[in-house]
Order: structure tokens, then sequence, then C-alpha cells
């Protein structure tokens, strides 16, 4: 059975920088433990990287969040310092906003059978790629750990959770 993991925007701007949350900084160590089991069973891995640039502001997503983040070749868009050496085996892909379709073009092709989505934010980018991996393939399981995700908020955390599992995404 093919699996995939995705790593999604475990970077330093949504866990202690522009838009860091006390919540996401307490998920960087189970993170790193789910990924070192997905690599001993062999599980492939994406990492996703928010991508933005200098001219954020001026963009839709920047005026309606007026705070720039993950500008590329910041600080604030490097992965977790935790997380680098887990990603330099794996596949990275930067995207311009919350879902990718390129993330779906990526597992259509490659057959997964199951695929777990951890990291943040549960209420903005797990969710858009969830639902855009589902619609992919409807028929692959695709899951989140709840424990390895933070959302803005607790209460957004929770209602994105209630969300996707209304919409057959599992839930661990």
């Amino acid at each position: 059975m093919k699996k995939l993991l995705i790593v999604v925007d475990m970077q330093k701007d949504f866990i202690d920088g522009a838009l860091g949350t006390e919540e996401a900084m307490k998920i960087v160590e189970p993170v790193a433990v789910k990924i070192r089991q997905a690599k001993e069973q062999g599980t492939d891995i994406v990492f996703t990287k928010d991508t933005h640039y200098k001219d954020y502001l001026m963009t839709q997503e920047g005026r309606k969040l007026p705070v720039p983040h993950c500008v590329k070749g910041t600080a604030g868009w490097e992965l977790d310092a935790g997380l680098r050496d887990l990603a330099k085996d794996c596949r990275i892909l930067e995207k311009p906003s919350f879902g990718s379709l390129e993330l779906a073009a990526l597992v259509k092709d490659g057959s997964y059978e199951e695929i777990e989505l951890i990291g943040l934010c549960t209420d903005i980018c797990v969710i858009s790629n969830a639902m855009i991996l589902k619609a992919a393939l409807p028929e692959a399981v695709v899951r989140v750990d709840p424990g390895c995700c933070a959302g803005v908020t607790p209460e957004s955390h929770r209602n994105a959770l209630e969300a996707m599992k209304a919409c057959q995404i599992e839930v661990l």
C-alpha cells in the first residue's frame, strides 16, 4: 500500500514568527516524531512551504491578512530549525496560496492509497489541502492527525477538524 505524509507549512513565521502561536510551538516535536516514523516505514514525504514575495501586501491575501509572512528568502519562510534536517531528502513544494494544485497533481500521479496531513494551520492550509486531495483521489484514505496540527486558535482548529470529518476525511 502506497502511503504519503504531507507536512504542511511548518515554517518559522507560523511557529514563532509573525503569525506564530503557542499551539504551533507545541506541535514541532510531535511532527518531528511523526516524520521519523514515516521515514522508518518507507512512507513518501512531501513538505509544503507557504511562499510569498515582497509584494505580499498588494495581493488579495495580503489585503485581507496584512501581516507579511513567509516571504521567500527570509528567516520566517524557512522550515523550523528542528525539522530542516528531516526535510533534506524529501520533496518540498512552494505554494502561493492556501491549497496546492501542484500537490494534487503529484498525488494523483503517485497512486497513493493513504495520505496523511500534519502541520499548520489546521483551519487554513491543512483543511484546504485535505479537501483538494480528497477531490483528486476520492477513493484514497485522507486523514489528519490533530495532535500534529494547530490552528490559528484552538476553536478554529476544532471547527476545521469537524468540517473535515463531515467530508469523509479521517481525523485520528
